[in-house]
């Protein structure tokens, strides 16, 4: 008997048909001799509604009723898809991220899990039930406060369910057939990846691939689950993501053995971009300034900093997720005077557009294909950014698509065949 860890994101749990749908999937992976616990996001739009409708109350909702507000999303879903499993014969007992253990620091709205002790779930498991778990939430042992991990939280769960409970597989299943070499929103002819190394897939997820939440990814290679990413609206085969990088590599005849191996094409339009002009050029201002900014809990992904001119002054220029401007733009502007910079330049969307792969760095050839490919879209680059495994630029957001587009065709991504998006939104 194996024990499987499934997610359904919402758009597989997006209406009460829906909920039919996948409560047979579960039934159908039970009768076949497993142990079955599910992990549920809110449906739909649940989450996106009640942001909505905190926003007509208030401007700054508290974080901690917030919280409460936006658990009850995978509540909701959790209930109705045990029902609908008893409707089909099959026992399913439903809980709560803290029903199920799930202990987290006592950060409202980016919770980090810090102990999971599903003793819960594991007895009801034992006693022959499937085990349905509300993704996204936990609780504070700190406050006893119930607790948010963010959106795309409810991967974490999953995951660390898988982990906790020695699971044979983590299943993580959209309204997609797996992993693309790009979105197939964005790109129609973009080819399913078969098989993905855990560190490949971090560096799409960190680089804005949706279909896998990025600190799912970290916890799975951390503790050695195998994720299957797959469609909840067909039975066809996956991506599966395997820890490690010891990934079989087919080459075609006359092919180098040691050459980069190129995953694909991430995009992501979701973050800012901060400029601070006139920053002194002695040692320690850079450390001061993202002091502050962690001091806020802004996470920060490229930095790109000038050379220092004739007036012994530079720029710093980072980007930054955008709905968290406001407060690096706040803490900064609060200390100006003692870090001594001139202004403040902050853009509140741009666009990250990034090549991922193995072996880059030392692959000539690589960047210059991939600039290139920009060039002939005419597409302007602001910041660059480099490491072994990616190469991620920033442009505007009119760009973002026509970019994505122009490098999926320049490293032979394309594909004959149609990427079929089932619902529309990725998750």
């Amino acid at each position: 008997m194996s024990l499987i860890v499934q997610k359904y994101g919402g758009s597989s749990v997006q209406d009460a048909e829906s909920i039919k749908r996948v409560a047979k999937r579960i039934v159908e992976t039970k009768k076949a001799g497993n142990q079955v616990v599910v992990v549920v996001s809110a449906m739909g739009d649940t989450t996106d509604d009640l942001l909505d409708l905190a926003d007509e109350i208030t401007e700054a909702p508290p974080e901690r009723e917030m919280d409460i507000l936006l658990s009850s999303g995978e509540r909701m879903s959790m209930a109705l898809l045990a029902m609908a499993i008893h409707q089909l014969g099959e026992s399913a007992q439903s809980f709560t991220g803290s029903q199920a253990g799930m202990i987290t620091d006592a950060i409202h709205g980016k919770a980090r899990i810090i102990e999971v002790s599903p003793d819960r779930v594991q007895e009801s498991l034992d006693a022959g039930n499937v085990g349905i778990v509300a993704g996204f939430q936990g609780m504070s042992r700190e406050s006893k406060d119930i607790t948010t991990m963010g959106r795309g939280g409810s991967d974490t769960t999953a995951v660390a369910l898988a982990a906790a409970l020695n699971a044979d597989v983590c299943e993580i299943y959209s309204d997609v057939d797996g992993v693309f070499t790009a979105d197939p929103r964005v790109v129609k002819n973009a080819r399913k990846i078969d098989v993905i190394s855990s560190e490949d897939m971090l560096e799409m997820a960190a680089a804005g691939t949706k279909v896998l939440h990025l600190r799912s990814v970290e916890y799975a290679r951390r503790f050695g689950v195998k994720l299957h990413v797959r469609s909840s609206f067909s039975d066809l085969e996956g991506t599966w993501v395997i820890p490690g990088n010891n990934d079989p590599v087919t080459l075609q005849e006359g092919e180098p053995l040691e050459q980069p191996i190129i995953s694909g094409v991430s995009h992501d339009d979701s973050e800012a971009k901060l400029t601070i002009s006139g920053v002194p050029d002695v040692p320690g201002k850079a450390a001061e300034i993202f002091n502050l900014i962690a001091e806020v809990g802004v996470n920060i992904d490229m930095i790109v900093q000038n050379v220092s001119d004739e007036t012994k002054t530079t720029n710093i220029s980072f980007t930054l997720p955008g709905a968290d401007g406001k407060k690096a733009t706040d803490i900064l502007t609060t200390h100006q005077e003692s870090i001594g910079f001139e202004k403040l330049d902050f853009v509140p969307q741009v666009a990250k557009v990034s090549l991922v792969g193995g072996g880059m760095r030392t692959a000539p050839g690589v960047s210059a294909r991939f600039f290139t490919a920009l060039r002939e879209a005419d597409i302007n680059i602001d910041l660059i950014s480099t490491s072994e495994i990616r190469v991620s630029v920033i442009t505007d957001v009119e760009d973002m698509d026509k970019a994505v587009k122009a490098i999926h065709t320049a490293f032979g991504f394309d594909s004959e065949e149609e990427a079929k998006v089932y619902a529309g939104t990725g998750r």
